[in-house]
């Protein structure tokens, strides 16, 4: 008999269906009449004739037709999304899908594989492998060091030796030692309880990555999981069956056990999951249409699965190859704005970087002499101002390799940081193989990544807070020999007059956000975790503030792709124009 699994206001009811020719209409009200009849206010309606709904796949949000047959228009244990009339505007409503879901409705499941060793993960990597381009599978080195690794647990629990977090409870409780036919239930105790965390979910693409971030700790062989438990996580992965995790919760020490914890509970089939497929459904009946099973925990499983510094390092992760983007972008926009502003490139000469050889400074430098007028990409707009009596440049212009430079450097900083913490192995206890012991550490902390990423928010906003001054030059007439705000017609059109305000709002935000959240430490569990790095809101405020730095550089590139349509006919560089060309073929100029 087929059966559908069928989400009505944030609840899922599965729905069998006795008959075949049965149609979609008799599916949305079969699953509305379960809801009113399982609710003690009958969910708020007089009858089931008093719902008018409509019926959509949680694939891609598809509508159906209520009058098509089921067999014809949805699979065997397909999910579908009751939305009855009016809930959209309820602040109350729950989609069955994330924010986005058209990145989602495209989805094809990778061929390709990436093997992971525990030992080398790229930041790169990792972000493909949450954007669903790549599965996981394990090399074999890894696979004997997990089977070596689990052998000291079996071996520990067999001698009932008293080990924390295996035969003890956890954090004050570590002198409770744990009857031996309690362990498993230890376990998922553990999972259960400290699934606490509150705020949205993560977005598929970073579940994803915390999930092969988690993936690639355990297969380093020191977290004592079971060789068959982590293969199931894989399978997981495989599947873009990816749990809930709600984005606050962590300090940050012992590892991220809040985020972790709630992702180890969709893999126990317990709480909410995701996947293309299903959308967001009980985790238990996303397994189930996979045709994979929950995780049954062994003995220190459970800790296995939610020790770390996986929620700070994958979004720390993400947080460095996007402000690897912008920075090499902010370099070309500053370039264009340099030319419409009829700046020199003589402070760019590489004599002048030579006297002072930081890297990022004359890597910056460098860009703007291939960038701005030279031999090979002779510039019109140059040549019109070559023999004007201006001698130098306003810093925002002239100091880009300086200020831009340091940027640079610092990303490349954070990123050495953030590639050693993807390979480590950050559980307590660790387990040695070689030593055919268990050792208590510290490991879990998470100071590293949190210090790395508060330096990498002040670093990175120096971008948009040198932008926001050229996009002000862009704009104001007694700076640039320009239009006022970038209009012909100023007062019948304001032109770039409040995109101006925007950036000036975003480079604001972005001050209080640079704030350190790591010079902060709040004591927990009964003052057992003394003190904690606050890592999970650096890296979350990271991303933010680069999010803004990318918002205030494409105000700066308008402003001066909007700029050089004023000293038309001449051309800037080859490479500029196909910036300019670029943005015109998806923004046309603002009359």
């Amino acid at each position: 008999m087929p059966r559908y699994t069928v989400h009505v206001r944030g609840e899922w009811l599965a729905v069998p269906c006795p008959e075949a020719q049965l149609t979609v209409g008799w599916l949305g009200r079969e699953a509305v009449r379960r809801y009113i009849k399982n609710k003690p206010d009958n969910g708020g309606f007089a009858s089931i004739d008093d719902v008018h709904f409509l019926v959509r796949r949680c694939k891609g949000l598809g509508l159906l037709d209520n009058e098509d047959p089921l067999e014809v228009a949805l699979e065997d244990n397909e999910f579908v999304e009751v939305v009855i009339e009016g809930d959209a505007m309820s602040p109350d409503f729950i989609p069955s899908q994330p924010e986005g879901v058209y990145l989602y409705s495209k989805y094809r499941e990778p061929e390709k594989y990436i093997a992971l060793d525990g030992d080398s993960l790229t930041t790169e990597d990792l972000v493909n492998l949450g954007k669903g381009r790549y599965k996981i599978k394990l090399t074999p080195t890894a696979e004997k060091r997990v089977q070596k690794s689990r052998e000291v647990i079996d071996s520990i629990i067999k001698e009932k030796t008293v080990v924390y977090g295996i035969t003890t409870g956890f954090g004050k409780f570590a002198r409770t030692v744990i009857p031996i036919n309690k362990l498993q239930e230890l376990q998922v105790n553990l999972v259960r309880s400290h699934s606490s965390g509150v705020g949205k979910p993560l977005i598929p693409e970073r579940c994803r990555m915390l999930l092969a971030l988690r993936i690639n700790v355990l297969a380093k062989g020191y977290s004592g999981i079971s060789l068959e438990t982590l293969k199931q996580v894989i399978e997981m992965f495989n599947a873009s069956c990816l749990p809930y995790v709600p984005e606050k919760g962590t300090v940050g020490a012992s590892g991220d056990l809040a985020p972790l914890s709630h992702l180890a509970l969709g893999l126990i089939g317990e709480g909410k999951m995701w996947s293309p497929k299903s959308g967001w459904a009980d985790a238990k009946y996303v397994l189930e249409a996979h045709g994979l099973k929950p995780v049954i925990l062994k003995p220190k499983e459970g800790l296995a699965l939610i020790n770390g510094t996986q929620m700070i390092t994958s979004l720390g992760c993400e947080a460095v190859e996007r402000a690897s983007a912008i920075a090499r972008q902010a370099d070309i926009v500053a370039a264009l704005t340099l030319e419409v502003l009829k700046g020199t490139t003589k402070a760019f000469d590489t004599d002048i970087h030579a006297l002072r050889p930081h890297r990022g400074q004359i890597e910056v430098a460098f860009r703007f002499r291939s960038l701005l007028d030279s031999d090979h990409h002779p510039s019109e707009i140059a040549e019109s101002h070559r023999f004007c009596d201006r001698v130098q440049d306003a810093y925002t212009l002239r100091c880009c390799p300086q200020v831009h430079g340091v940027v640079n450097d610092t990303i490349a900083f954070v990123k050495n940081i953030i590639t050693t913490e993807l390979n480590s192995a950050t559980d307590n206890p660790m387990v040695f193989a070689s030593r055919g012991e268990t050792i208590s550490g510290g490991n879990f902390h998470g100071e590293y990544p949190a210090k790395a990423l508060d330096y990498l928010a002040i670093g990175i906003h120096e971008l948009a807070a040198i932008s926001e001054r050229r996009i002000e030059r862009l704009c104001n007439p007694s700076l640039s020999e320009l239009p006022a705000f970038l209009v012909a017609e100023g007062g019948l059109n304001s032109g770039f007059m409040i995109a101006h305000c925007t950036a000036a709002a975003l480079v604001s935000e972005n001050k209080a956000l640079c704030h350190p959240s790591s010079v902060d430490s709040l004591s927990t569990s009964a003052a057992t975790e003394d003190h904690v790095s606050m890592g999970g809101w650096a890296a979350r405020k990271a991303l933010r503030v680069i999010e803004h730095v990318e918002q205030v550089l494409a105000i700066e590139l308008l402003a001066a792709c909007q700029g050089i349509e004023f000293l038309r006919p001449l051309k800037t560089t080859t490479p500029l124009e196909k910036v300019y060309d670029l943005v015109r073929s998806v923004v046309r100029f603002g009359k």
